[in-house]
C-alpha cells in the first residue's frame, strides 16, 4: 500500500484522511498476542529496507488497526476488550522487538486513550471510543520546538463568530500522519489547557513528514500546523482538571514507552546472538574455532540476557500493578505506586536498550557494521527513542518516594 499523502501534499494541500477500514474487536488477551505476533512475522521482512529508505509503513499500520489491536485499550463500559496492561505491554514488545517504528507509530494512540479515561466526559469518551473501534486512529500533535520545556504550549484556542479555532506549530508528533483523529493541546484566552480532537481534511490542519531524526526513521514524526482550524465544541476536553486527579494516565504512557524500549533490545540481542552463532570470527587469542566459543563473548551474551530478564520482569511487575490498580478506586498513594513501578522498569528498558544495541556491534566485530545487516539501526532505535524523556529523573523519582515518601509530579512523563 503506498501512502494516500505524499510530502510535497502534506506540505502544500489541503488534507487528507486515511482511507478508514473495518477493524476487528478482539475477545481475549491471548487473541491481542497471536494477533501482535502475526504482524511482527508480516512486519519482519522489509524492516530494514523501509529503515534504510524512510519507507513509512502504511500497509502495516492498516494491519495493526484491522487486526483490533487498535481498540485493546478501550473500556469494556464503551464496547472495548479492555485488555490487561500486561497484554498490552507485551503486544507492544511483541512488535517492537521487529520493527520499534512501527511500535511506536500507535504509541500515542494508546496514550490518548489513557487520557480520554482520565480527563474526557462520558459523551466524549462514548463518542471517540465508538470511533476507536470502528477503526480509527488517533494521532498527537506534539510538543512546540523552541518553546522553553515540553509543557510550554504556545498553540491557542480562539472563540470567534461561535467557532473554536485552533492555532499553533507541534513537532514530535508520532501517529499523526497515520491518524484519523489529529489531538494538539493549546491554551485559551485564560491561560488553561485544552485537549483538542481535530479530524483529519479539516481546512488550516497541514501535516509534513519532516522527521529527519537518525533512529526511528519510519515513524513520520515530524510537523504539524494549525492556522484557525476549526473544532467542534463536543472535541475539546478540558486538562485543567487533571492536576487535581489522581490517575494512572502517566504511567500507562510510560509502560508503553518501556515495553518499546524492552523490544528494542530483545530485537539487538536476538540478532547479536544470531550473527556471532553464524558470521562472526573469533578473536586469534580465544584460539578458538568460533567466535561463539570465545569466553568473554559467552560471558556477555549471559550479562545482557540475564539484564533483559531482569527489565522483562520489571516491565510485567509493572503491568501488573496498573491492573491492581484501576481495580478499585484511584487515589494520590495509588497513582504514585503505579508510576514508580513504571518508572523501575524504565530505568532497565532504557539501559538496556542501549547495552544491547551497542554490544550487538562490539561481539558481532566489523563486519556487522555493513549496510547489508542493517544492524546499526537496532542502536539507531534505541538511543532516539529512549529519548523522550530522561532516565536520570527516573532514578530521582524512584529514590524520592523510597526514600522521603516524596509522590512524583503528574504528568505524562512519569
Amino acid at each position: 500500500m503506498t501512502s494516500p499523502i505524499t510530502l510535497e501534499d502534506s506540505a502544500c494541500a489541503q488534507d487528507v484522511a486515511p482511507p478508514l477500514h473495518p477493524a476487528a474487536i478482539l475477545a481475549s488477551d491471548a487473541d491481542a498476542l497471536e494477533a501482535a505476533h502475526a504482524l511482527a512475522r508480516a512486519a519482519e521482512a522489509g524492516v530494514i529496507q523501509r529503515d534504510r529508505e524512510r519507507r513509512l509503513p502504511w500497509e502495516l499500520v492498516e494491519r495493526f488497526t484491522a487486526s483490533g489491536l487498535g481498540s485493546i485499550a478501550v473500556p469494556r463500559a464503551f464496547g472495548g476488550p479492555q485488555l490487561s496492561y500486561l497484554t498490552i505491554a507485551e503486544v507492544f514488545r511483541i512488535i517492537s522487538a521487529v520493527d520499534p517504528a512501527l511500535g511506536q507509530i500507535p504509541q500515542n494512540h494508546f496514550g490518548l486513550i489513557g487520557l480520554l479515561h482520565a480527563a474526557a466526559s462520558p459523551a466524549q469518551q462514548q463518542r471517540l471510543f465508538a470511533s476507536v473501534l470502528a477503526g480509527w486512529r488517533i494521532g498527537n500533535g506534539g510538543p512546540e520546538r523552541g518553546s522553553k520545556h515540553t509543557l510550554d504550549i504556545q498553540a491557542r484556542l480562539i472563540q470567534r463568530g461561535g467557532r473554536w479555532l485552533l492555532s499553533g506549530e507541534k513537532f514530535y508528533s508520532t501517529g499523526a500522519l497515520f491518524a484519523h483523529w489529529v489531538t494538539a493541546k493549546a491554551l485559551d484566552d485564560q491561560g488553561r489547557p485544552w485537549l483538542a480532537f481535530v479530524q483529519r481534511g479539516r481546512p488550516g490542519l497541514r501535516i509534513v513528514n519532516d522527521w529527519s531524526g537518525f533512529g526511528q526513521r519510519t515513524t513520520a514524526s515530524g510537523t504539524v500546523l494549525l492556522d484557525e482550524v476549526q473544532v467542534d465544541e463536543g472535541n475539546l476536553v478540558p486538562l485543567w482538571p487533571l492536576t487535581d486527579k489522581p490517575s494512572i494516565q502517566g504511567a500507562f504512557s510510560q509502560l508503553i514507552q518501556s515495553a518499546i524500549d524492552l523490544g528494542i533490545a530483545d530485537g539487538a540481542l536476538r540478532d547479536a546472538i544470531a550473527f556471532v552463532r553464524d558470521k562472526a570470527r573469533p578473536w586469534i587469542d580465544a584460539k578458538v574455532e568460533r567466535a561463539g566459543d570465545d569466553p568473554y563473548v559467552i560471558t556477555d551474551v549471559g550479562r545482557l540476557q540475564i539484564e533483559l530478564h531482569a527489565a522483562e520482569a520489571l516491565l510485567h511487575k509493572a503491568a501488573r500493578v496498573l491492573d491492581e490498580t484501576v481495580a478499585a478506586p484511584i487515589d494520590a498513594d495509588a497513582a504514585a505506586r503505579a508510576s514508580i513501578a513504571v518508572a523501575e522498569a524504565k530505568a532497565l528498558t532504557t539501559e538496556i536498550s542501549l547495552q544491547a544495541s551497542e554490544k550487538l556491534l562490539e561481539l558481532a566485530g566489523s563486519r556487522a557494521t555493513l549496510a547489508e545487516f542493517g544492524l546499526d539501526r537496532h542502536w539507531r532505535n534505541a538511543r532516539t527513542h529512549t529519548l523522550h524523556d530522561p532516565v536520570r529523573w527516573k532514578y530521582h523519582a524512584i529514590g524520592a518516594w523510597h526514600l522521603n515518601g516524596n509522590r512524583p509530579n503528574r504528568h505524562s512523563w512519569i
